[in-house]
């Protein structure tokens, strides 16, 4: 699999793999794969190891066993997870489903398809799924219902991404074995980093909040509560709220500077190396120097407000502030800043918010912004 060319890192002692563990062993199951059958044991002691040390990445045991750089041979296989459910059982055990491991631009990100079972006394166990039955998934719910986890919702990889409907999937807790669920009715649509509440009578799940992939396959809040009848297997909307949405872009229509920005006000003191070189490409580049101030005042309104702490849930590139008890929502996109008023706020409390944001994203980039009404 490759020649080592990177030093071995020392990794914590609670970290570090068990006996029997080793190199040769760890390189047979470095990479993930997904299940030939539905419900196929893929029990290793390496993946034991990794599921149970979420704060262990992919690139931290590859480099303690001096394995092939991922962006020569593929991500490696880890239990450090984004958007993975864990649902307790009666029984004692634990189930985990799914989750992504990084962003897609990292050399080690993947959306896994596999389910973890963990008890008290025995090691975890890995199980994979062919894709046809059970699709890459992140950022679902999932709810313990008559003998079944029902997962609902996803993001997944963009191209699997299909607006208007809804993935629901089945897990049978006690063959483990996954199904897809055809739903009918009024369906939430591509839904995800959602929550879900099953009824005091087990006789539905009702979902609300999260995102939703547009008509346009670009990413909106969900600001509707929907319900899944587990009889009829029928969807009902159950609010229909025409809160007001904006969005703020570039006149010239190109992509914003918001990310990169974002990297470098992790030290806007430029203190270091690194953020100095950083601050110099960007100057370079668009011919301006980041007035981080500006960055740091972006979303905030000339009107009396609270900013809400965020919300592990979310995207780091929502902020969200409390203006008369209303929530006001900023979302940074490459191409636009989604503004969503989740409440009732007077006019002209609303039109101030989104012409100070306008104005201040305009002036942070050197450039005309222009605000259009979505909702």
């Amino acid at each position: 699999m490759g020649t080592p060319t990177t030093p071995r890192i020392k990794l914590q002692r609670a970290d570090r793999p068990p006996r029997g563990v080793t190199r040769d062993l760890y390189l047979v199951w470095r990479a993930p794969r997904v299940g030939m059958s539905n419900a196929q044991r893929l029990t290793n002691p390496v993946w034991s190891w990794l599921a149970g040390r979420r704060e262990l990445n992919a690139w931290m045991a590859n480099q303690h066993f001096r394995g092939p750089s991922s962006m020569l041979v593929g991500p490696g296989w880890c239990g450090s997870r984004f958007g993975q459910s864990t649902t307790a059982l009666p029984d004692g055990r634990a189930v985990s489903i799914g989750g992504e491991h990084e962003d897609y631009y990292d050399p080690d990100f993947y959306i896994y398809n596999d389910v973890h079972v963990a008890s008290a006394e025995d090691p975890i166990e890995v199980y994979g799924y062919p894709t046809e039955d059970f699709p890459p998934t992140d950022f679902h719910t999932a709810t313990l219902a008559g003998g079944r986890i029902w997962i609902i919702g996803c993001l997944g990889y963009a191209p699997h991404r299909r607006p208007g409907e809804t993935p629901v999937f089945a897990l049978d807790t006690n063959s483990l074995t996954i199904g897809r669920v055809a739903t009918t009715g009024d369906k939430p649509g591509w839904i995800f980093r959602h929550a879900a509440e099953l009824s005091p009578d087990g006789a539905s799940i009702t979902v609300r909040g999260g995102e939703r992939v547009g008509d346009d396959h670009t990413i909106l809040a969900n600001i509707d509560d929907w319900s899944l009848d587990l009889a009829s297997l029928a969807w009902t909307r159950l609010t229909d709220r025409r809160w007001p949405l904006f969005a703020l872009a570039r006149a010239d229509g190109g992509r914003n500077t918001l990310q990169s920005l974002w990297l470098m006000s992790f030290n806007s003191g430029r203190q270091t190396d690194y953020d100095r070189e950083q601050v110099s490409a960007h100057t370079a580049k668009h011919g301006w120097t980041p007035d981080f101030a500006l960055y740091a005042a972006r979303y905030a309104p000339p009107v009396a407000h609270a900013v809400q702490p965020w919300d592990e849930v979310e995207p780091v590139s929502t902020t969200r502030v409390t203006i008369d008890g209303v929530t006001v929502r900023y979302s940074e996109e490459g191409a636009r800043v989604l503004l969503s008023v989740e409440g009732a706020l007077a006019a002209e409390t609303i039109d101030a918010v989104v012409e100070d944001a306008r104005r201040k994203l305009g002036a942070l980039e050197h450039c005309e912004y222009v605000a259009s009404r979505l909702r």
